[in-house]
């Protein structure tokens, strides 16, 4: 006869191992999720270089401008405006010290704020080693204005998957109540897609440009926040074998 005291220990370390096992099957799938992204990302922007850089076929990208000059009327285009500023460097900047300084000051989260940080500059200096490395000029005719600088990739894309792509990472591991964390995270990405929309609405970007720039930026995104993870995993436990001693 088993008494109370077992058969609940023995409870207890059932409801253990299956929550241990399906903690291992979430982080599974979330690897080869992971992984999937960031292969397509991969096979993507290589397409994207071959096609539009070393081969030099524009048809896609004029077949994409073709279309969307059915959409052009003053109401979009000012929508258009509105949203390509949200990824701009004018917003992006602020955006990126105030969330720093919230995670560094506020939630006294030093890790987070170098995350945050280190994403940001290590993405800007990407982008513009990409773009003078592939020198692709911008469309001749803009809807509006010219753009400075070169197309491939955009910049505006791949430093709004960046930053909003960081956000929902941080959404997704950490925002408690699950209606709200699904509808940030299709927000965030809704946001991200109108973004790369709005360069090739106003022409200042190729189609080609703003794939190659959410490839890029997916890429990026990921190798900087498992290398800053790993680092800030070494440096817990270093500090913590330290405070042992």
């Amino acid at each position: 006869m088993i008494s109370p005291a077992k058969l609940n220990m023995l409870r207890r370390t059932r409801v253990k191992i299956h929550k241990a096992l399906a903690q291992a099957g979430l982080l599974s799938a979330e690897l080869v999720l992971v992984f999937v992204a960031c292969l397509i990302s991969l096979v993507i922007f290589s397409w994207m270089v071959k096609k539009v850089i070393i081969n030099k076929q524009d048809e896609f990208d004029f077949a994409v401008f073709q279309w969307m000059e059915t959409y052009i009327n003053p109401i979009n285009t000012s929508l258009m405006q509105g949203i390509t500023f949200l990824g701009t460097h004018t917003f992006l900047i602020p955006a990126n010290l105030l969330l720093t300084a919230y995670f560094l000051f506020i939630r006294k989260h030093r890790w987070y704020s170098i995350k945050v940080a280190s994403i940001a500059l290590s993405s800007t200096a990407m982008m513009f080693l990409l773009k003078n490395f592939f020198s692709r000029e911008r469309p001749l005719i803009p809807l509006l204005r010219p753009a400075m600088g070169y197309s491939f990739p955009s910049g505006h894309s791949m430093m709004s998957f960046a930053f909003y792509g960081l956000l929902i990472y941080l959404t997704y591991k950490y925002m408690k109540r699950p209606a709200l964390k699904v509808a940030t995270i299709i927000l965030l990405l809704l946001l991200i897609f109108l973004i790369g929309i709005s360069r090739i609405y106003l022409r200042v970007h190729y189609a080609s440009d703003v794939l190659a720039g959410f490839s890029v930026g997916i890429i990026w995104l990921v190798f900087s926040i498992g290398l800053l993870n790993r680092l800030e995993y070494y440096s817990k436990r270093n500090l913590q074998e330290v405070v042992e001693e």
